[in-house]
């Protein structure tokens, strides 16, 4: 109702867990981690426990909707209440079939060996399996038992299913059992979702609304958003309650800006008694780790920061295919509606860099003089023209797509030039940084932000970006298996093999098997030769020195 008032595109506080609008705190980032491990991981459980409201389902959205294609996901959002009712549901998340015992249609043995034979296929084939169980705290005692025996279906190397449990508080509780022992014992990771501390609010507040649509000062007063805390816990779910009826109010009394009286009416209205201010927190206090601390952790927590999920999006998304190879209408306004909201001050800043601009006319690029700025990156001098064949001789190459997606970009971790457009208006920027919230665009001297929902709604998926040759390659590639790329390819891909992260390929393997199962696990087309997406993926995997989108990556 009020979104048009506010020139949003989108309702900003939605209780849907929407992943676009999920704020990445440094707690969600573990806790998405938390399920990046459960990806990599080799087997056992890992619990994600959080408050009701906290942001638990919303991340594994978040995780869902960048699955990739050699990792199948299982997941249970309700409880089952029997053993019989856990396995038929996992047979049937995994699409699997099974027949019924004739003289015991209860038996469970049915759906064990049609999972199992799913498990060993699935391994043969370099594939992991993932089980995910929303609202675990209510699985019965039974059902917890039946989890714990099915991390018994195992090869003499790994175990075939890795298993995630979600719940509420009390499932930490449950797990501490003295009959849970076993299944306490299996679990190699757990993690406890806190609620937002009060410096957060002004960031989660800021990234909703620019999801939605927002390019002016916040609709909030300085007091209102200070005062949110107090009234909610930091919880994100009590927030979007909040600030929604907040908004509301503001747009029916024709306020440009909720101010704090506003707030604690809707906070009145909302949660029918306004709760009172939550304890402060230490002055040195940081949020407190996970229960267990893993090996894992600091690695994988830079990873997540990529929104999540560089490591999980094992795939570029939309160019699975052979190697090498607009803005919402203006909303109706009834007669009756209040004015538009009139200018206001703007909040301090949250961050240095400007937001792009809400609406055309927007700078931009021409090709040519992108390319040149492109190839600065790599430290390449390249003229106003020809900048391709110009990049060549200097050891670059140029990759140009029109197909790439936003999981893709971050597969890839490397700067590029893309179109942004909408009907009437385009604009060719250099996109040079990506991270959980939003991608950073400049054109000339000058850089902006870009909130994620907005570069997606704006970027048709044209991409063109450059990558390192191998050493002593100096002319166009054809399958990468013969040349002067050919030792290097092997070194590489040798290395890889040697680390255990070639799955499905036996000792010995020849070059070919051995680059189609580098693109299996890279979700591009497993051909055999390799071309420009399998050098660049082979050049990120082994550490090349190349920029990234991605600043916190490890670099060699």
């Amino acid at each position: 109702m009020y979104a048009g008032y506010f020139g949003l595109q989108l309702d900003p506080f939605t209780l849907s867990p929407d992943p676009r609008f999920l704020y990445m705190s440094e707690r969600h980032r573990e806790a998405l981690a938390h399920l990046l491990y459960g990806v990599q991981g080799g087997g056992g459980f890992v619990v994600l426990s959080g408050d009701i409201g906290a942001g638990k389902t919303t991340i594994c959205r978040c995780f869902l909707q960048q699955e990739p294609p050699q990792c199948r996901v299982a997941y249970i959002f309700h409880p089952p209440a029997t053993a019989l009712d856990l396995l038929q549901s996992i047979c049937a998340e995994f699409g699997l079939a099974w027949t019924a015992h004739p003289g015991n249609p209860g038996s469970l043995q049915p759906c064990i060996a049609a999972l199992n034979e799913h498990l060993l296929r699935s391994h043969a084939a370099g594939e992991r399996n993932l089980l995910i169980i929303d609202e675990a705290q209510a699985l019965p005692a039974p059902v917890l038992e039946q989890l714990r025996l099915l991390t018994n279906l195992e090869t003499s190397e790994a175990k075939l299913l890795q298993i995630v449990l979600i719940g509420q508080p009390e499932l930490r509780q449950r797990l501490a059992e003295p009959g849970l022992e076993q299944l306490a014992q299996r679990v190699v990771a757990r993690f406890h979702l806190d609620t937002l501390g009060p410096q957060e609010i002004r960031p989660y507040v800021t990234h909703r609304l620019q999801v939605a649509g927002l390019g002016g000062p916040l609709p909030f007063t300085d007091d209102a958003v200070d005062r949110i805390h107090a009234l909610t816990g930091g919880v994100p779910r009590r927030i979007n309650l909040l600030c929604d009826r907040a908004l509301l109010g503001a747009y029916a009394g024709a306020r440009a800006q909720v101010d704090r009286p506003m707030l604690e009416r809707a906070a009145a209205e909302v949660f029918d008694t306004v709760p009172g201010p939550a304890p402060a927190p230490a002055p040195t206090a940081v949020r407190r780790p996970p229960t267990r601390q893993v090996p894992w952790s600091r690695p994988v927590l830079a990873l997540a920061g990529l929104a999540g999920v560089a490591v999980l999006a094992a795939v570029l998304h939309g160019l699975t295919r052979p190697d090498g190879a607009g803005s919402a209408p203006p909303t109706a306004v009834a007669p009756s509606a209040p004015p538009p909201p009139a200018s206001a001050a703007a909040p301090p800043e949250t961050a240095a860099m400007a937001v792009w601009p809400a609406a055309p006319p927007w700078p931009g690029l021409t090709p040519d003089t992108g390319l040149a700025r492109l190839g600065r990156l790599w430290g390449a001098d390249l003229p106003a023209r020809n900048g391709c064949t110009a990049a060549r001789a200097q050891g670059l190459q140029c990759y140009r797509t029109d197909r790439l997606t936003l999981a893709g970009l971050r597969q890839l971790d490397r700067p590029g030039l893309i179109t942004l457009g909408q009907p009437g208006a385009t604009a060719l920027v250099l996109v040079s940084g990506l991270d959980a919230q939003q991608a950073t665009v400049s054109v000339d001297d000058h850089t902006w932000q870009l909130p994620l929902a907005r570069l997606e709604g704006l970027w048709r998926g044209d991409f063109t970006t450059l990558w390192r040759l191998p050493p002593g390659q100096r002319t166009r590639l054809e399958d990468g298996r013969s040349g002067p790329a050919a030792p290097w390819l092997a070194a590489r891909l040798t290395d890889l093999q040697a680390q255990g992260r070639l799955p499905g390929v036996e000792s010995g393997a020849g070059l070919t098997e051995q680059v189609r199962a580098f693109q299996r696990s890279q979700g591009i087309d497993p051909v055999g030769a390799a071309g420009p997406l399998t050098f660049m993926q082979l050049n990120r995997a082994s550490q090349v020195d190349e920029p990234r989108l991605d600043t916190a990556a490890p670099r060699p």
